[in-house]
């Protein structure tokens, strides 16, 4: 099932999608008959409370970088306010001069997870996105840290919307382009860590709620992009998530207060 989070005369509720309507998920709505798709307007697929990414979690990634590959998932947070959906703009912020794609798989929580066993840890899922953690590449570097780097608004593309019939998470081509060039082309079965072991060790660290994503690292092939790129991110099964790329002046932003 396909599940997209909407607004719907000034609701925000979550509904199945269909060809050309969506049916809403939320009994206390009270909505009963199909929506036409004309009618609602798409939101992020979710409101996480937090987001958890996974640094160097593909041994090709691992190997591009030259970096040992790590003995346990390596963690780091991005903001939720950096969460925007399919179609909106990526922006280039003006503190960075080389932004990067990052294409990932997305796992979404739908019941509140601590301290979980890998064997039950797929039970606590509720699907899977399509992902971007976008990165200020020099930022990175120059900060040796990575909330500035990894935090800016519109840094964390997820959708176009939740999957939740995923036969084998550990077994997913993904694939990224950029103006129909692909940069990025590997399968989650290349994960160091496989999700099942993500989603524990994770849950031994921090407590997840339901609507909390995790993202599980990213295949080799990141490049930088540019005002007026589009940037894409396929993986079969789950979804296409398509984002165009802008300039801050482009998008009202000015010069760095100093």
């Amino acid at each position: 099932m396909k599940v997209l989070r909407i607004e719907h005369r000034g609701k925000t509720f979550y509904a199945a999608l269909n060809e050309d309507h969506v049916v809403c998920l939320d009994r206390s709505q009270g909505l009963t008959a199909p929506i036409p798709l004309a009618e609602i307007k798409a939101l992020p697929p979710v409101a996480p409370t937090k987001i958890v990414c996974l640094a160097l979690n593909y041994k090709g990634h691992a190997e591009e970088t030259g970096k040992p590959v790590p003995d346990d998932p390596l963690l780091f947070l991005k903001p939720p306010s950096a969460v925007i959906p399919n179609g909106r703009p990526i922006v280039l912020p003006p503190q960075s001069q080389r932004v990067d794609h990052e294409g990932e798989l997305a796992l979404i929580l739908g019941k509140p997870c601590s301290r979980v066993s890998q064997e039950n840890a797929l039970q606590h899922l509720f699907g899977y996105c399509c992902a971007n953690d976008v990165t200020a590449r020099d930022l990175q570097e120059k900060d040796g840290l990575f909330a500035r780097a990894k935090g800016f608004d519109t840094f964390a593309p997820i959708g176009p919307w939740i999957e939740t019939d995923v036969a084998d998470p550990n077994n997913l081509e993904i694939k990224t382009w950029v103006n129909g060039e692909i940069r990025q082309h590997s399968s989650t079965s290349d994960l160091i860590f496989p999700v099942e072991r993500i989603v524990s060790f994770v849950s031994h660290v921090m407590s997840l709620n339901p609507g909390d994503v995790i993202l599980t690292g990213t295949p080799p092939g990141v490049g930088p992009l540019r005002h007026g790129d589009e940037v894409r991110i396929e993986i079969p099964d789950v979804g296409v998530l398509i984002n165009p790329v802008i300039a801050a002046e482009e998008a009202g932003i000015g010069a760095v207060i100093q």
